[in-house]
């Protein structure tokens, strides 16, 4: 490369920078009075203290409620063991200190559902059921047109004692102010067409669809909260937007189909992968960050629903957004 990546950001950029993402993401105010009005009941329950204060007697009845998470083949007395398991109320018990209740968090919701009828008039609102699922981080967020399940002991904090061991870059998603973003990825993955090409280009513009769309979903949100970097971690993709453009392109990434650049720049990892002493400094997934750029310089030049962005090819976004980055 003939520049290399910046390294040590000034105080005064990062401020500057973190005030614009912040600024830049307010929703639109024709926009949100049309969303205010949009009824909404969004109906939330807390399974994980209903199963916390239940006695033996009560599985059954639970069972009638929630007949989708009791698999037919356990017996009772398996859910009955787990009410004094040991381990799980330790887990029941470090989710109710961290959620005792869960009004931030239906706000939340209920904004992101509304956006989400505002944009898809069709979709079902569906039912929210809180849980614990001896924080499985993968399946967090399990969603279906009619149900949305939230583990929440996946959201107790970075530092908690119960993700000891685990890897730095991985438990630092697992904090409470991503839950809804979370929920808006698990959607936008229902709408976001999986693209037909397999160039590494399409597969950055796919990301970049589902980040436009949690632009449009949740545009009171960070950026940062939307692709779940840190505030440093998003300074520093935004201050080397360029360097990292010019390295894909002399690199001649973008129409490769070499399946190897995916775990380098698009899947969940501490760090991306140019092959450079800096790597360590960059955050993971820079290659839905540039995909999200692409995406976002094509909208502001063309005039086009966002239904009719989600369906339209890579190449042609790449090419009518006369994409070019900050330098």
């Amino acid at each position: 490369m003939k520049r290399p990546f910046l390294g040590n950001i000034s105080k005064l950029f990062v401020i500057l920078t973190t005030i614009a993402m912040f600024f830049g993401c307010n929703d639109d105010p024709k926009v949100s009075e049309e969303v205010a009005k949009i009824p909404l009941n969004l109906e939330v329950s807390r399974f994980d203290l209903e199963f916390d204060g239940a006695k033996a007697e009560d599985i059954p009845k639970l069972k009638r409620k929630y007949p989708y998470l009791f698999p037919e083949q356990f017996a009772d007395s398996v859910w009955a063991a787990m009410l004094s398991d040991s381990l799980q109320l330790v887990l029941r018990s470090e989710v109710k200190k961290a959620f005792p209740d869960f009004k931030e968090q239906r706000k939340g919701l209920e904004l992101l559902y509304k956006h989400i009828r505002y944009y898809f008039p069709q979709q079902k609102v569906p039912r929210i059921i809180t849980v614990t699922n001896n924080v499985d981080y993968q399946n967090r967020i399990i969603a279906t047109d009619s149900l949305v399940l939230i583990g929440l002991d996946n959201y107790l904090g970075s530092g908690h004692e119960f993700y000891q061991g685990m890897s730095n870059y991985l438990a630092k998603g697992l904090e409470k102010r991503f839950l809804v973003s979370d929920v808006a990825s698990a959607f936008a993955k229902s709408v976001v067409p999986k693209p037909r090409e397999r160039s590494f280009l399409a597969q950055m513009i796919y990301y970049g669809k589902e980040l436009y769309l949690k632009d449009k979903l949740m545009p009171l949100a960070s950026d940062a909260v939307k692709i779940g970097y840190t505030e440093d971690q998003l300074v520093w993709a935004a201050a080397n937007e360029e360097p990292i453009w010019r390295n894909f392109v002399e690199n001649e990434y973008l129409y490769s189909t070499d399946t190897k650049l995916n775990p380098r720049f698009l899947d969940l990892a501490p760090f991306s992968k140019f092959g450079l002493e800096l790597d360590n400094e960059s955050p993971g997934r820079i290659g839905r960050y540039m995909g999200w750029q692409i995406v976002r310089a094509f909208m502001e030049k063309n005039s086009v629903s966002l239904q009719q962005l989600l369906n339209l090819p890579a190449d042609e976004i790449f090419k009518k957004s006369n994409y070019k980055p900050n330098k």
